[in-house]
This record gives C-alpha cells, sequence and structure tokens, in this order.
C-alpha cells in the first residue's frame, strides 16, 4: 500500500529490529482499535485521551493508513470544546462517545500542534494545516494562560475552571516540544505568535535550570529523559542527565523501568528513550533498546504495555495503542525513513535558547517546589 509520504520508497522497517510486514501489521492493530469517530482508545473498551489519541495518529500515517489519521486529526478540531481544551478521559458507551473525566490536561491539550506538525512533515498538505490551524492555536492558548510566575505549565484545570497550581515536569517538558511545533506552523500559516514564543523561552529555562521547582516526581522515568526529548536539555547537559540516572532506570535485555523503584519494565517509556538516544545521535543503544523490548510484541502486531519480574509475567494484561505508536514512531527515529523521522531531533523547529538566571528569574527570587 502507498503512504503518500513526501520521499518515502517502501514500507517502514528497521533491519534487524522489525520488517515492514511487522510495522504493517503494528498499523493494523492500531487502526483495528480506532473508532468509527476517529477517537482511538487505549484499547478496546477503554477509554481515550488527546495526548495518546494523538500518537497513536501519527503511527497510523507512518504504517500507511493517512485516511485513518487525518480522521483521527478531525476528530480533535471537532471535539474541541469551546474553551480550547479536550477533556482528559473520554469513553465508548452504548455507542457514543461520552465523558468520562472532564478535567482539563495542559500537556494533552498542547500535543494536537505536534501532530499537526507531524502530517505536514509527511505529506506537506498546507490546507490541512490551515484546516487544524484554529485548534492548534486555541489550545495553545490556553495552555499559555497556565504559565505560572516560575515558568512552569499548571498541568491541569478542572471542569469549575479552577487551575491546579502543581506544574509536573514531564508535562511541562513535552509542552515545550508542543510550543515548538505550534511555532513553526504558526510561521507556516502566516499567523505569527510571539507571546508563544516568549511562554516557550521561560518554560524552557524553568525545565533545563530549575527541574526541583517542579512537583516531585523523580521516581518516574519519563522526568528523567523527557526534558531532553522535548528539546530544553541539551548537549552535554542531555549526556550527563542520561548517564546520572542509566543504572536507575534501564534493566539490561528488557528495557526500561516505568518506575525507579519497582521491577516493571514498560515498553512505551523504553521506545521514548530510544527517541531520545536518537535525539544525542546514539542509535546504537536506541536500537538495542528497541531490539529489546520486542518480547512484549503480539502476534497481532500489537504490544503489552509492560512486564513485571521475577513473576516474568505482563502486566497489566493490555495492548495499548500509544504503546504501539511509541514503537512505530522509535522504528522511524532510528531508520530515517520518512521526513518525519526528525521531528523529535526538531527538524524545522525553531531552536531552544536556554538563557541563564539573571534578576527577573522567579527561581533565583526563592521560587520552591509546588
Amino acid at each position: 500500500m502507498s503512504t503518500g509520504v513526501r520521499g518515502a520508497r517502501g514500507g517502514l522497517a528497521l533491519p534487524g529490529v522489525l520488517s515492514a510486514h511487522d510495522l504493517a501489521r503494528t498499523g493494523a492493530y492500531i487502526a483495528s482499535q480506532q473508532l468509527p469517530s476517529g477517537l482511538i482508545p487505549w484499547f478496546d473498551g477503554h477509554h481515550a485521551d488527546p495526548w495518546d489519541h494523538i500518537e497513536s495518529a501519527m503511527a497510523l500515517a507512518l504504517t500507511g493508513h493517512r485516511d485513518l489519521a487525518r480522521k483521527a486529526l478531525l476528530w480533535s478540531a471537532h471535539h474541541q470544546r469551546a474553551d480550547g481544551t479536550w477533556p482528559m478521559e473520554i469513553v465508548l458507551r452504548d455507542g457514543r462517545e461520552h465523558v468520562a473525566d472532564a478535567t482539563a490536561d495542559a500537556n494533552q491539550c498542547a500535543y494536537l500542534a505536534v501532530g499537526v506538525w507531524h502530517d505536514w512533515l509527511l505529506f506537506g498538505d498546507r490546507g490541512v494545516v490551515r484546516q487544524l490551524w484554529p485548534a492548534v492555536r486555541a489550545a495553545l492558548d490556553v495552555v499559555c494562560d497556565l504559565q505560572q510566575s516560575s515558568g512552569g505549565i499548571s498541568w491541569a484545570r478542572s471542569p469549575q475552571g479552577t487551575v491546579d497550581p502543581q506544574t509536573l515536569l514531564t508535562s511541562s517538558a513535552c509542552i515545550v516540544l508542543s510550543l515548538r511545533c505550534g511555532i513553526a506552523l504558526a510561521e507556516l500559516v502566516g499567523d505569527p505568535q510571539p507571546e508563544w514564543e516568549l511562554a516557550l523561552q521561560r518554560l524552557a529555562h524553568a525545565v533545563a535550570v530549575h527541574p526541583d521547582g517542579f512537583a516531585d516526581r523523580s521516581r518516574f522515568s519519563m522526568d528523567w529523559y523527557y526534558p531532553i526529548l522535548g528539546g530544553a536539555v541539551q548537549g552535554r547537559d542531555a549526556v550527563a542527565l542520561l548517564t546520572s540516572r542509566w543504572s536507575e532506570f534501564v534493566v539490561p535485555g528488557r528495557g526500561i523501568r516505568c518506575v525507579a523503584d519497582r521491577p516493571w519494565v514498560t515498553a512505551a517509556e523504553t521506545c521514548e528513550l530510544v527517541l531520545t538516544l536518537d535525539v544525542l545521535g546514539d542509535r546504537v543503544r536506541g536500537a538495542q533498546l528497541l531490539r529489546d523490548v520486542q518480547f512484549c510484541r503480539d502476534a497481532d502486531g500489537g504490544y503489552l504495555t509492560g512486564w513485571v519480574w521475577p513473576e516474568d509475567v505482563f502486566w497489566p494484561e493490555e495492548k495499548s495503542t500509544w504503546t504501539a505508536g511509541a514503537v512505530v514512531l522509535a522504528v522511524d527515529a532510528l531508520a530515517r525513513h520518512t521526513p518525519a523521522s526528525g521531528l523529535f531531533r526538531g527538524d524545522g523547529l525553531p531552536p531552544v535558547v536556554v538563557a541563564g538566571c539573571d534578576e527577573h528569574c522567579p527561581a533565583a527570587a526563592g521560587v520552591t517546589r509546588d
């Protein structure tokens, strides 16, 4: 099947790890879980959320399902609430989609920008970008409104409009990438957003220079690598950060722990670390980790979410679409197969320049953890 991807030849594959046939089956698995509306739940019978929905859509696009990927992006545009947000959990019940949790998660809302930029890199369809641009702009305006004086982004807003003052490092680090994609899209459509550029500078500074200013969730591996994956921590600082906790999270031959103090390897976090290593040019270790985690692959192309030891069992017993999506994105990054393979390396995105502290830095004035 032709993907319609600019410049791509043959099916997505990574020799020695996953064949084109393997990746086609993974794409077909994700497609099999998509609802008729375009929404992609975690798996059949479970809820969907706006962030994982977009990650799965990107994987669909990479595996030849351009129309289904586009349908997923349009679902986001058509179901955006008037205030620019989406509910953080949507379920299918009695054949209809219902809101299970109406809370607006800032990171989930921001991620549409990444999905639209990914679509542009793959297909170069300016008309689609213009169609989706109002939803991206409205979502990122909300996210910027949630920025605190410390530079971090409040992680959520309740249905009643109450802003949770807590800032989360993984969430804010991922929003760095979303803002970069949003700024690139703004330039593409000729609708500059200078306030986003200021928000990005402040946010990247908080993530890179003052990670202790965020809520302490350092036991989670995502707080370890996401500051690099989002683009705030770079170069030698990024290498030093990965080295500092490598042995704490990486389980040789299996992948990485989701949580430092639990014997639980998760495939999605492992693949995100693969993407992080690719950002740093360390494709050898990235390919090895991707190879290691293939024991989570099922015969239908889906991936079990995680594995625990010494029981040697998969847990939970589910095959999440976003886990399969993370595998596909990692393969494309390492294989350099499509024009979107460099998304996380920042291809075409505005650079992140992290300045030092000055007299206006809130953290220097004594801002502490939430």
